[in-house]
């Protein structure tokens, strides 16, 4: 028997960091949401003992780099499975590109994995056990939207944002997250955005006020390391994308759209500027 799983890509409508905690991890308040961008895992026991992965994509790790491959191996570890899986990962998500790639591989090889074994896990369980791999794994296993709090692993559902397209435009440079968080002074930030005008935007289902409430405090870093970043962000607001934002520690900046008119025009003027752009709508 094989099981399939989709892994979308998630975008941050609102990323603040309120503090450095003492674990070392960082207090974080965010709005997320997930977009039809997506990789797909096929994923088939084996009857040896092993985890195999494979992938199209030659540039990215089939061992215990891989996240996939380290929530097959804490599944069969906490659920004392004793027969292996074969995940082949057809990929679509840029990587290191502040979309939560290998966060979604993670979660979908977690949701698979319970299937195919039948393991009966809840999706509560299954976000607790997420929390092990990544900040962003258990927001993944559920999708949806959700207001993200802690250092990310507490979840509350909320309402859909207004549907519109999504424009996805990924320099040609990769980004690590755990630079970006240890450069940054939570301490020392000027300016928050405000989770509360969001949700309320997004309640009131107002495009207009969704838009003007975007905010990343990790711009202040990312910026400043890659001025390539808010040079796309800015040719992004000159074509005339509705709201523009970088998304989790970047590259990725996103534009939301309302026009389906002003879509190619956005599209075209990016590819001008860098190889990796995708037209996509919000999964609502």
């Amino acid at each position: 028997m094989k099981i399939y799983e989709k892994a979308p890509a998630k975008i941050n409508l609102l990323l603040d960091v309120l503090r450095k905690r003492d674990d070392g991890f960082h207090e974080v308040e965010m709005i997320m949401t997930m977009v039809d961008l997506a990789d797909r895992l096929e994923m088939e026991e084996l009857h040896s003992d092993s985890i195999i992965i494979s992938s199209q994509a030659g540039y990215i790790p089939l061992d215990e780099k891989n996240l996939a491959f380290q929530a097959a191996r804490l599944i069969k570890d906490r659920y004392n499975v004793r027969k292996g899986v074969y995940i082949h990962l057809d990929k679509n998500i840029p990587v290191a590109a502040g979309l939560a790639g290998g966060s979604s591989d993670a979660a979908a090889t977690l949701r698979g994995l319970n299937r195919l074994w039948e393991l009966g896990i809840s999706e509560d369980e299954l976000c607790t056990l997420g929390a092990e791999l990544g900040s962003d794994v258990p927001f993944c296993v559920t999708g949806g939207t959700a207001l993200a709090t802690g250092r990310g692993e507490k979840l509350e559902r909320i309402a859909n944002p207004p549907q519109c397209w999504v424009i996805l435009a990924k320099p040609p440079i990769n980004v690590s997250t755990a630079d970006v968080y240890g450069k940054l002074r939570a301490s020392e930030l000027k300016r928050h955005p405000s989770a509360k005008d969001m949700l309320e935007a997004i309640s009131s289902g107002s495009f207009a006020d969704v838009c003007a409430n975007l905010g990343n405090v990790l711009e202040n870093v990312t910026l400043q390391l890659h001025p390539e970043v808010l040079q796309l962000k800015e040719i992004m607001q000159r074509l005339g994308s509705d709201g523009v934002l970088m998304s989790g520690s970047g590259p990725t900046v996103f534009g939301l759209v309302s026009k389906e008119a002003k879509v190619s025009r956005i599209y075209n003027g990016l590819r001008g500027f860098c190889k990796e752009v995708y037209v996509v709508r919000m999964l609502t």
